[in-house]
């Protein structure tokens, strides 16, 4: 079994965050797959679904961002699932908005979300990192991802979890690159090929 999971923060006040691009991700995901309903467990929201010919388990911690760890561990230990089989979807700082990268273990840039994963599992598992650009001034890094993605950014963030979510397939079969390259190219055709990088936090 596949663990795709995404990182984000439990609670209405938190669901339209740029912290929270890790679970709009992974809705995308349950929708473009066909998944089962999310119920409770594994101290989140799980669902199941197959991809790329897998069984898969989609996650949304619920044990808000800093703990997100407790409730990865928790699922792959039931399921007995490997770190190289574990997907973890997350806001990145260090991406210009729209834009995707696919990377296997390295250290969590001052994520918490991955600080916690890498604290109870080791941290060699997947990371697709979203790109949500950075607001320039490290004083404002903490209420920027707490914010609201601006009414202006929506339609890039939708066109990316859209795109990411119908080429899951090839990053579920390994073939990291060409997924990375399938979604990109599907977020040009959507008209979000040159989404500009965040130079000031946006009004939410």
């Amino acid at each position: 079994m596949l663990l795709f999971v995404g990182l984000g923060n439990p609670g209405r006040e938190y669901a339209g965050n740029r912290h929270n691009i890790g679970f709009m991700a992974v809705d995308a995901i349950a929708r473009a797959c066909d998944a089962g309903p999310f119920r409770k467990k594994f101290q989140g929201e799980a669902a199941e679904a197959r991809i790329g010919g897998e069984r898969a388990l989609l996650l949304k911690p619920e044990t808000y961002m800093n703990e997100s760890g407790r409730a990865v561990a928790e699922a792959a230990r039931f399921h007995k699932i490997d770190l190289s089989e574990i997907f973890v979807f997350h806001d990145e700082l260090d991406l210009a908005p729209g834009k995707m990268r696919v990377k296997t273990g390295g250290g969590d840039a001052g994520h918490n979300g991955l600080r916690s994963i890498t604290a109870h599992m080791g941290a060699n598992y997947r990371r697709i990192r979203l790109g949500i650009g950075h607001p320039g001034d490290k004083a404002r890094v903490h209420s920027y991802v707490l914010g609201d993605f601006a009414k202006s950014e929506q339609g890039w963030v939708e066109a990316l979890c859209d795109a990411l979510a119908r080429n899951i397939g090839l990053l579920a079969k390994g073939e990291d690159s060409h997924f990375q390259s399938k979604a990109h190219l599907a977020l040009e055709a959507a008209g979000f090929g040159a989404v500009a990088p965040v130079t000031k936090a946006p009004s939410a």
